[in-house]
């Protein structure tokens, strides 16, 4: 039997079922492709740990950084903006000898002054997720069809450019615009699973049955 050609970034795991190539690398990775990357998500904590956790990527594969996950919940009290932003220099000397997490001083200041930050877009919006929600992508501005070519000629959006700007002018950090791109695709505001991948259809599925929230 002829197995029929994937199209240039899917792969068939041994059962058939096709993938977006870059999670090959792990069945924990398949766990994440399959159940997380690109379902909507309107849960604050939820929001605040995957923009934390794409400005540690920079530089970094995001298995490296979803194979330390856990120690960054541990380290960072669960990414609770309200406990996270109390972090004292006590806590960031911590963090510096975790071994467990990736140890940059820089990103690690970032992510508790980015905590005082959330708080103050939550006291204002309601929800993070009703700030971060008004820059879903309209329909008309993705691409008519989502490729490995397409992927690689659109790192980042006009809304990642502007959600990116906007963070920055509230006095974020390590939030550019491939970062929140990244973070884009990943929470759910769009779906750029692979044309052709098995998990594309069931994000489809969630988006429609999805409600922005709103301010």
């Amino acid at each position: 039997m002829v197995t029929p050609k994937l199209a240039e970034g899917l792969f068939a795991d041994e059962e058939g079922a096709c993938r977006c190539a870059w999670c090959q690398a792990t069945p924990v990775y398949r766990s994440y492709h399959d159940s997380e990357w690109g379902f909507p998500v309107a849960e604050d904590r939820r929001l605040f740990e995957k923009i934390c956790l794409e400005g540690f990527q920079s530089g970094l594969s995001w298995l490296t950084i979803l194979n330390k996950r856990e120690a960054f919940r541990q380290g960072f009290a669960n990414f609770e903006v309200d406990k996270l932003a109390r972090f004292k220099d006590k806590d960031i000397e911590r963090l510096l000898g975790d071994a467990g997490i990736v140890r940059h001083r820089g990103k690690i200041i970032s992510a508790i002054h980015n905590a005082a930050r959330a708080i103050e877009l939550r006291q204002e919006f309601g929800s993070l997720a009703a700030y971060f929600w008004r820059h879903e992508p309209a329909a008309a501005s993705r691409p008519k069809r989502i490729t490995r070519k397409a992927l690689l000629e659109n790192t980042t959006s006009p809304e990642s450019v502007a959600l990116s700007k906007d963070l920055k002018k509230r006095g974020w950090s390590f939030v550019g615009p491939t970062t929140v791109y990244a973070f884009m695709q990943a929470m759910g505001l769009v779906n750029d699973h692979i044309e052709g991948c098995a998990t594309r259809d069931k994000v489809l599925q969630a988006r429609a049955a999805f409600t922005p929230p709103c301010s």
